[in-house]
């Protein structure tokens, strides 16, 4: 079964429809930020510099934007240059008709150039400002330049990832920045819905990398109060489960297990021919088990490692034992699973013939997302949104020959 292929819906409408949102942010926090808002229907305008365009353009495969692709659908482009004179009143200009203001510029550069949230909002008192930083907008790091990368260190995040053995690991894409956009996009339809519903005033979001991963670790602070030690990192094992792990296959595939209940680790047990382990009081328990992790990855890679991968994932589907197969990204393409769900699906793209990308997520059954449009030309739109605020075309031509816009 192919990628399902999903023409765009240029008129299709979304729960989120009248919402106007004025993207100032780069790379990929606020573009994950602006692209939930954009694909359930608001109106999202990206504002770039001229000619070069938001830096996520630079991203490059095979000389293809395909971060822009992706991350740019359902979105509209003008274009400003924020170092020329005209820029402070143009912005003031645009954010009287919008209802929610992104950006990720380095500490203070909007109050530097005379137009900081009490400025935007004393133009739009019903404006949302949503500022987007790697540690915050206060604190001893506010001004540091915050790349996810440096959040995903300090957050306490790397050094649980990886093996005991070897240097703390660092996933190898934005994470970061991808969770501090859902997050950051949650927090703007809050705001909305108080303007909106409850007849509340704008307000300034602030969005910060560091704070937003470090939400994703849990209870780890509790666990460090109480243990009054640093956890080490375990690989692909849990301190909190066991079994719980990744087991090598006979024809190098891996398996990952995960019997996070008790009664899911007695099922296991009694599937691969271990139910005494279900009454030795060495294995009975979770508590127990994650005591001795290392032996019962053992007893369950042992048993693993006399299949094959389908062997494997056959046996513990009959078994209704929770496994999956660790697949690469071509992998998960073929499953047909994926395929069914339209997991991924393939938009129309004058480069590529189609581009795959992820569809809108999640589904909701009554108000669904959808693809409207691919992603833009740099200042593609440019006429059409300055014309909306009051602009002559005389003003948009003359601001584009002197390269304001």
């Amino acid at each position: 079964m192919p990628i399902p292929k999903h023409p765009f819906e240029p008129d299709a409408a979304g729960p989120l429809r009248g919402v106007r949102v004025l993207d100032f942010s780069r790379l990929v926090a606020g573009n994950m930020l602006s692209l939930q808002l954009a694909d359930f229907g608001a109106e999202v305008v990206k504002v770039e510099s001229p000619g070069r365009g938001d830096t996520l353009r630079d991203w490059r495969e095979a000389g293809v934007s395909v971060h822009w692709k992706v991350y740019a659908r359902n979105k509209k482009s003008i274009t400003l240059d924020l170092k020329a004179p005209e820029a402070p009143g143009i912005i003031l200009d645009l954010a009287a008709h919008f209802d929610v203001l992104i950006e990720s510029f380095r500490y203070r550069y909007l109050e530097k150039l005379g137009v900081g949230p009490d400025a935007l909002l004393e133009r739009n008192p019903r404006l949302v400002v949503v500022r987007v930083s790697g540690f915050g907008q206060t604190g001893p790091y506010a001004k540091r330049p915050g790349f996810g990368t440096l959040v995903e260190a300090m957050s306490g995040f790397a050094s649980r990832n990886g093996f005991e053995d070897r240097e703390p690991v660092l996933p190898p894409l934005a994470m970061a920045d991808m969770i501090a956009g859902l997050s950051g996009a949650m927090a703007t339809v809050i705001a909305v819905r108080n303007v909106e519903v409850n007849g509340g005033r704008g307000q300034v979001i602030d969005v910060s990398l560091l704070e937003s991963i470090f939400s994703i670790l849990g209870p780890e602070a509790a666990i460090y109060k109480l243990s009054k030690k640093v956890r080490k990192r375990v690989g692909s094992a849990s301190e909190g489960t066991s079994p719980r792990n990744v087991y090598a296959t006979k024809d190098g595939g891996w398996v990952a297990i995960s019997a996070s209940t008790q009664a899911m680790t007695e099922r296991l047990f009694r599937a691969i021919g271990r139910d005494d382990l279900n009454r030795d009081p060495a294995f009975k328990t979770n508590t127990e088990r994650v005591k001795r992790r290392e032996e019962v990855d053992a007893i369950v890679g042992g048993f693993i490692k006399q299949r094959t991968l389908a062997e494997a994932i056959t046996f513990f589907e009959e078994a209704e034992v929770t496994a999956a197969p660790v697949y690469d990204i071509g992998q998960f393409l073929d499953d047909p699973h994926v395929q069914a769900r339209g997991i991924v699906v393939e938009a129309p793209d004058a480069d590529m013939g189609e581009v795959p990308m992820h569809d809108v997520v999640p589904r909701l059954s009554g108000t669904p997302g959808r693809l409207r449009t691919p992603a833009p030309a740099v200042g593609q739109h440019n006429r059409e949104i300055f014309a909306r605020i009051g602009y002559s075309d005389e003003r948009i031509a003359a601001l584009g020959q002197k390269g304001v816009i």
